[in-house]
This record gives structure tokens, sequence and C-alpha cells, in this order.
């Protein structure tokens, strides 16, 4: 495989919800299929079955964490290069900032920080696609539009979300953000 020239930011849990574990890895396979390199937090659950998917097809795998992190365990085996951020809003900004695609699962707290900051980044800073893969993030999709926290409106658009259910989902979205951009 030739060097990846997008980069796509995972979040996803530590603690894998039921049966998501195998959707994690063929994301991360679909992501290094299609010339993507991988940023994620460098842990374990989710973000470990996305890394040995994308691994096992070459890709790059950055783990993006806290210089001054509290010790949240080795980084898993798949982590090919490390970025320590000074702050928290460094840390999302090291995601963000040069990422092509936001790839969100299931997942507790930190997810969900990550997740709603690639939201509020997507509508105010930049264009950045972002999807929601799987069941869990697909309810919480729900969960937030039908709460009113997720709203589309003329100045905050939501096109660049998409809800995908599964594996198949998304190799059909990247093929369609592929085609998208060879028309640029």
């Amino acid at each position: 495989m030739s060097r990846p020239d997008r980069t796509a930011a995972l979040f996803a849990g530590v603690v894998p919800p039921d049966g998501e574990e195998p959707l994690a890895e063929a994301a991360g396979a679909a992501l290094a299929r299609a010339g993507y390199s991988l940023k994620h937090g460098g842990y374990n659950g989710l973000m470990e079955a996305a890394a040995r998917g994308a691994a096992r097809h070459g890709a790059p795998v950055t783990a993006v964490t806290l210089a001054d992190r509290p010790d949240w365990g080795a980084f898993n085996s798949h982590v090919t290069t490390t970025v320590y951020a000074p702050t928290m809003g460094a840390r999302l900004h090291a995601y963000l900032d040069g990422a092509d695609l936001v790839v969100a699962m299931g997942g507790g707290v930190g997810t969900l920080h990550e997740l709603t900051a690639a939201l509020y980044y997507a509508t105010t800073i930049r264009p950045l696609p972002v999807r929601l893969l799987g069941p869990t993030a697909s309810r919480l999709s729900a969960f937030l539009r039908a709460e009113g926290w997720l709203t589309e409106s003329p100045t905050r658009p939501l096109g660049f979300l998409r809800e995908l259910p599964d594996a198949e989902a998304l190799d059909a979205d990247l093929k369609t953000l592929d085609a998208g951009r060879c028309e640029q």
C-alpha cells in the first residue's frame, strides 16, 4: 500500500459496546484501504480493534494523548506514532485540524467529549465529514436529534454528518467521499 494521504480521526471507547469490536476492526481496515491513516487515543477496546484493522493494511496509526496524562496504561501494539498535547484543547486540535474525516463509535464520556468537539468544529471552524458508525452511535444521534441538542439551521447545516449502521455503509461512504475529492 502507498503512504496514506488522508487522515481519519477515530473516536471510540475503551470499553466496547456489545458486538461492536468486529465493526471497529472492519472500519480500520476500510479506512486504510481507502487511503487514510488513523488517529485515535491509542488505547484498547474499539481503538485497538480499529488500529488492528488499519495496521493489517499498512496504515500508520497515531495515538493522540495528553503530555501530562494520568496513567491510562500502555498504548496498543499497533500505534506507530504518538502526539503528546499539552492541554485537552490542544489534543482536540491535534485530532481535528489535520483530519479529513471523523468516525465516531460507541464509548464513554471521553468519546462523547471528542464527538461534540468534532460536531462543533465541523459547523464553525471548517467543513469536516463526521460519520457516526454502528448501533450505539446511531442511538446517540437519534437521542441528540430528538432532544434538540443536534438541530439543523441556516447557520448550522448538518450536511457533514451521517449515520452509518455498518462496515458496508462505511465502505460505500468512503467511495462517495473519494469521488467528491477527485472532482475538486
